[in-house]
């Protein structure tokens, strides 16, 4: 068995710390993890969500500010790294793609006022990957030139978390602003892939399906996104039928209605799907739900980490984080190249 996730939070004194950092955007702290774990010191943080400020004082014991909007530059304190994963719904295929004509984009010129006022040495943003080609491409060039415009020097890439220590087939687009220099993504110290078997609890209160509940299609089209098996749970598809080797399982299958393997990589975990419906075929031939302590662990969050909300918003709440292993090996690569 793989060891995981053996991050740990780290108190650390202020003359002892490596780098300071802000924390906009903060969800439920994944990026704070990262960068605690590497000698990083939080020196402020902004959420918007209650149910999310409430796990972040339970996990860090203080309460993040409110809406970024709202804030006064003046009040943020200068640091070496800013880091935001502003919302993505407005890029993303699950929400409805509005772009910057989405209010939730709106704290984009939030985070060009609070960089220009503080001048941190490097910004590290990070959103869904459509982003990248949204609007043409003019969504992601309105955020480069304004912080062109500011002194910054940009680099962006598409990264999975799949490359970085964890079962997840989750590609986000990160952008690393620098004062100093320019980020080289091409000397991030990728990891080995691993298996969804290798996060999975031993012990725990399982949801199965029964039997009779879906049906395993006989050798599927494996494809490159983990979906290796298919079931199918309601009257609709089992009316309907699907063609045993189709290459369109997805096209018949809504998430909700899919089985993986453990064999394999899980896909991105949804901040849409509150119910967590999220089903894997174990060795046994039993196909049951992720409980929600591994959707953490497919995340990247240490064993330690204290889960106080109800199961529908810590569902919620994994979607929308941040690969936490990603961010550790990105801060890393920040501070050895631009810090």
């Amino acid at each position: 068995m793989v060891k995981l996730f053996n991050i740990r939070f780290i108190k650390i004194d202020l003359q002892m710390y490596k780098f300071s950092f802000i924390d906009l955007f903060a969800g439920i702290g994944g990026f704070r993890i990262a960068l605690q774990s590497i000698g990083g010191k939080c020196l402020f943080s902004c959420e918007i969500n209650e149910h999310c400020q409430k796990m972040y004082q339970e996990n860090f014991g203080e309460i993040p500010a409110g809406d970024i909007k709202t804030i006064d530059p003046n009040d943020i304190p200068e640091c070496d790294v800013l880091c935001a994963g502003f919302p993505c719904q407005p890029f993303s295929i699950s929400g409805k793609k509005m772009g910057l004509k989405d209010e939730r984009a709106n704290v984009i010129e939030s985070i060009f006022n609070i960089v220009n006022h503080s001048k941190p040495k490097v910004v590290m943003l990070e959103n869904v990957k459509h982003l990248l080609h949204h609007n043409n491409g003019e969504t992601l060039q309105h955020i480069v030139s304004n912080l062109n415009k500011i002194g910054y020097n940009i680099s962006y890439n598409i990264l999975n978390a799949k490359n970085f220590g964890v079962p997840q087939n989750r590609e986000r687009l990160i952008i690393i602003a620098s004062l100093n220099g320019k980020f080289d993504f091409s000397k991030l110290k990728k990891q080995k892939s691993i298996k969804i078997h290798d996060i999975l609890d031993q012990e725990g209160d399982f949801e199965f399906l029964e039997s009779d509940e879906y049906k395993i299609i006989e050798n599927p089209t494996r494809q490159q996104s983990g979906l290796i098996f298919c079931g199918y749970r309601n009257k609709k598809i089992r009316n309907k039928g699907v063609r045993e080797g189709t290459e369109h399982l997805s096209r018949v299958h809504k998430q909700p209605n899919r089985i993986y393997s453990i064999e394999g990589t899980h896909p991105t975990l949804s901040s849409q799907e509150t119910s967590g419906r999220y089903w894997i075929l174990l060795n046994n031939g039993r196909v049951r739900k992720l409980t929600i302590n591994e959707c953490f662990k497919i995340m990247g969050f240490p064993e330690d980490y204290k889960l106080k909300s109800s199961i529908s918003e810590l569902y919620k709440q994994v979607g929308n984080s941040v690969c936490i292993p990603k961010v550790r090996i990105i801060g890393e690569a920040i501070v050895e190249q631009l810090l």
